[in-house]
């Protein structure tokens, strides 16, 4: 009950700071919605031997305003490893993000991203076999250049138990065109 009510107090802090960053702010050239939407995301695979790992996460933000975007994202990943052992597994990791950037100053860029995923993870042998949904909030920080941010962000509801990520700091990449 606690982890909620933090991570929904957390969550509307985040929003009305952005929301309260954007009130007053002039919008950018032309009102046509789509002319404000910037699309960007990850794709990725990984082939070994008896190992294959595929990412797809795009990414659509809406500019509010030179300062701030709000967007949304989705995420599926699949990973098989198949070594004829006792631990050789299938994993399908699907869900959505809410993705919230502003850029304070020129070369800065600060993030959250909110994401829900649902984790399917079958084993060789059945009995580790499981399936659940993990939330992950994760506050940021770039170097910005243009349409490209190389950075650093924290999971704040690191879980190390049931997260998919190794640890609670994941470095990234965010282009958007």
């Amino acid at each position: 009950m606690k982890n909620t009510s933090t991570l929904s107090i957390t969550i509307f802090l985040v929003c009305s700071l952005f929301f309260y960053q954007s009130n007053g702010q002039q919008n950018i050239e032309g009102s046509n919605f789509w002319n404000n939407v910037r699309f960007g995301g990850n794709v990725g695979a990984n082939f070994g031997n008896n190992f294959t790992s595929i990412l797809i996460a795009p990414q659509a933000i809406y500019q509010v305003n030179n300062t701030v975007g709000l967007g949304v994202g989705l995420n599926y990943s699949y990973s098989e490893r198949d070594l004829n052992r006792f631990d050789d597994f299938k994993s399908t990791v699907a869900g959505g993000s809410l993705i919230a950037i502003a850029s304070p100053i020129d070369y800065l860029q600060v993030s959250a991203d909110f994401e829900y995923l649902n984790v399917n993870r079958n084993f060789a042998d059945a009995s580790f076999d499981d399936n659940y949904w993990i939330p992950a909030l994760f506050l940021g920080a770039g170097y910005r250049q243009g349409n490209f941010v190389i950075g650093a962000r924290y999971d704040v509801l690191y879980d190390n138990e049931r997260s998919i990520y190794n640890n609670g700091i994941q470095p990234f990449v965010r282009v958007l065109f």
